[in-house]
């Protein structure tokens, strides 16, 4: 059964880094698609960051060249690594993750969200 872990977030002060993972459990050739979202209090989720299977990104206008995302197959595993962080990027963080499974079978999956406050 694949499921997705996350891990990293926490707190930090405004103009600090953190760096968000997102590991792939069970068995799977590789990542396809892979998005970071988030969702902060009273607001609808929003996509911050993808990555296709070509390597391709995209980013929320509010995080380019500020957040950066990746994502490693030998690791089966995804990032996103966030740096000049503001108060409003304080939100929960959440990994949307879509892998191969097997031949043509793939499996899309959500991390179980990641709790990120940036203070002043």
């Amino acid at each position: 059964q694949v499921q997705l872990v996350q891990s990293g977030g926490g707190l930090v002060q405004a103009g600090g880094s953190l760096g968000l993972s997102c590991a792939v459990s069970g068995t799977a050739e590789r990542i396809n698609d892979v998005g970071w979202y988030r969702q902060a209090p009273g607001k609808q989720r929003e996509v911050v960051a993808t990555v296709n299977s070509f390597g391709t990104t995209t980013y929320a206008d509010s995080v380019k060249g500020q957040f950066t995302i990746s994502a490693d197959d030998a690791k089966l595993t995804v990032y996103l690594q966030m740096n000049s962080l503001k108060p409003a990027d304080t939100a929960v963080y959440y990994c949307n993750v879509e892998v191969q499974v097997h031949d043509d079978v793939t499996w899309n999956g959500w991390g179980q969200g990641t709790q990120v406050t940036v203070s002043l």
